[in-house]
């Protein structure tokens, strides 16, 4: 004797489908937003505070001045030209 197999369920498969999906599909979005945001945002945030904390402007212009990088300002070592 055969038995017949059971028929599908087809009525709001599409509904049941799109309530798991859209659950999992926001779990992750949340999952990699908070990701983002520990792992690169406040990475970065602490090290442009450190380089803030750390900087010295007039150290930083010094350099700057005996490369030559500036026009309107002579590197110590040169002598004035008239």
């Amino acid at each position: 004797m055969a038995t017949s197999l059971p028929h599908p369920k087809m009525r709001g498969l599409l509904a049941t489908h799109l309530k798991k999906h859209f659950m999992i599909g926001a779990t992750l979005a949340v999952i990699g937003a908070a990701g983002v945001k520990f792992f690169l945002y406040d990475w970065r945030k602490a090290k442009y505070a450190e380089f803030h904390r750390t900087y010295d402007p007039m150290k930083d212009f010094e350099r700057m001045r005996e490369l030559g990088v500036f026009q309107s300002v002579r590197p110590l070592g040169e002598a004035k030209e008239d």
